[in-house]
């Protein structure tokens, strides 16, 4: 028993530490599709925009970026209902894909596999996306009962 304890006990957190990993590095291929849609701006401006951009979201979009934030949300949760995309390691936030940049212009790889290619779309579309619009450092960290 005590060995079975000690097991979980390293176990769990290793396991939450991979998880961590594989998220940190799914949001961090979008925040590269951000910066190859627009050169020189941080990725991390657009988390916490608005009612939408960043984990969850609800209301009414603030603006057209925050419209960006909500069809990419919605995005992701069609993705989620692909047949083939049930498994914990295709769910949209740790999912890995290939992608490429060329000319401000993202393009997702036809190596993908189902998955990988529906989350690379919503994340490709997404960057296009905050690129066609003005940024509102208004609504940066808007307090939510606004939305």
């Amino acid at each position: 028993m005590k060995r079975i304890l000690t097991y979980i006990l390293y176990s769990v957190p290793l396991l939450l530490l991979l998880i961590l990993l594989l998220v940190i590095g799914a949001v961090w291929q979008f925040a590269e599709m951000i910066s190859c849609a627009q050169p020189g701006v941080n990725p991390l401006a657009y988390n916490e925009y608005g009612c939408y951009c960043g984990l969850g979201g609800s209301g009414t979009p603030v603006d057209d970026v925050d419209r960006c934030c909500q069809v990419h949300d919605n995005c992701y949760s069609q993705s989620m209902n692909i047949p083939e995309c049930e498994g914990i390691f295709d769910l949209p936030y740790v999912i890995d894909y290939n992608f490429s940049c060329s000319n401000k212009q993202v393009y997702c790889s036809a190596t993908n596999n189902k998955c990988q290619a529906a989350v690379c779309e919503c994340d490709r579309v997404a960057a296009h996306c905050f690129a066609r619009y003005e940024y509102n450092s208004e609504y940066k960290n808007l307090d939510s009962k606004y939305c």
